[in-house]
């Protein structure tokens, strides 16, 4: 096997760490790794988490986390930032202050809650996600239930995720994506920066193994930026990438399994 000479583009997630594995810091960097990039992380939070749920979380100090983020960021550098869970209203603020002084374009996922209901952001942090977080963002991807806590606005349709995609770009982001995987019929998401509009759908797969896609989503948007694709590209190729990861998610413990994010090295058959 030839030996690497070119050095990968560097993407660095700031995030909780999921015990299970399936989202959160392991999802993000087993994403990264599968799409040609070299993943870093900056630890927000830990919890101790499961197929069934969470039954813990404790976030990291700030301290800890703008020194994880200097550490990396001024010695190695970074091509793009993805953000995941950061629980407080002070983690909040902080990161979106060493966001803004990054050049590099950043991924915010809104984490507010788990794939089984368990918040995962104190409700007091939602005005500095909207005031502080969101204006630094070159895509936001905000869920429904995201959605709803950020705008109050309850999507039921099409014409809902549009409404909805207006009221988040309000907040300061280039771009965004709303995730309509919670509706029923085939998958379909909206990217807009408010000019432009794209319309992502895939079939629906018949698989209850979905933990980790919010996660997985935002770091392959963050690895095709890296990879120096514009946001239309790198958010079509990060639907393509999530829609095979569903549809090879697989069962563990007695609850919602992950998706497989090394689904694209897998043989087939």
């Amino acid at each position: 096997m030839p030996l690497r000479t070119a050095i990968p583009p560097r993407v660095l997630t700031v995030a909780g760490s999921d015990s299970g594995g399936g989202a959160g810091i392991q999802a993000d960097l087993k994403t990264m790794l599968a799409l040609g990039v070299h993943g870093m992380s900056v630890l927000t939070a830990v919890t101790a988490q499961n197929s069934l749920g969470v039954q813990g979380a404790w976030e990291l100090p700030v301290d800890a986390v703008r020194a994880q983020y200097r550490s990396v960021v001024d010695d190695i550098d970074v091509q793009a930032v993805k953000t995941g869970m950061l629980a407080s209203a002070a983690l909040v603020e902080t990161v979106a202050e060493l966001l803004a002084g990054t050049d590099a374009p950043v991924v915010v996922d809104p984490v507010g809650v788990s794939k089984h209901g368990d918040a995962l952001l104190a409700a007091e942090a939602l005005d500095s996600v909207r005031s502080a977080l969101l204006p630094v963002a070159t895509v936001a991807t905000p869920n429904l239930d995201e959605v709803t806590q950020l705008t109050g606005i309850r999507v039921t349709d099409e014409s809902g995720m549009r409404r909805a995609a207006g009221q988040i770009l309000g907040f300061g982001p280039r771009w965004v994506v709303i995730k309509g995987g919670h509706l029923p019929g085939e998958a379909v998401d909206l990217l807009t920066d408010g000019s432009a509009e794209h319309w992502l759908r895939a079939p629906r797969h018949d698989n209850r193994h979905t933990h980790g896609t919010g996660c997985t989503l935002a770091s392959a948007i963050a690895s095709g930026l890296a990879l120096g694709m514009d946001v239309p590209t790198a958010v079509q190729g990060a639907k393509t990438y999530v829609t095979g990861a569903i549809e090879a998610g697989f069962p563990l413990g007695g609850g919602i399994g992950p998706v497989d994010h090394g689904w694209l090295t897998r043989p087939a058959g």
